[in-house]
């Protein structure tokens, strides 16, 4: 299974708690922290929900 890299590259501050609580389901707790996680579609709906939060890349 593939795996992508994450990163929030805005802030969360303002934004609906729907938002906030879905970084938290993906691990991410600060600005600019990256995680690298396998590309489930559960993983992919979150990402899909906050992508104007975050950086995606794939990873090799």
């Amino acid at each position: 299974m593939k795996k992508i890299r994450i990163e929030q590259v805005k802030s969360a501050i303002d934004r609906p708690e729907r938002q906030k609580r879905t970084l938290r389901a993906l691990g991410i707790t600060k600005m600019h922290q990256v995680i690298e996680v396998e590309a489930t579609p559960q993983i992919e709906g979150m990402v899909r929900k906050i992508q104007h939060l975050l950086s995606v890349e794939e990873v090799q």
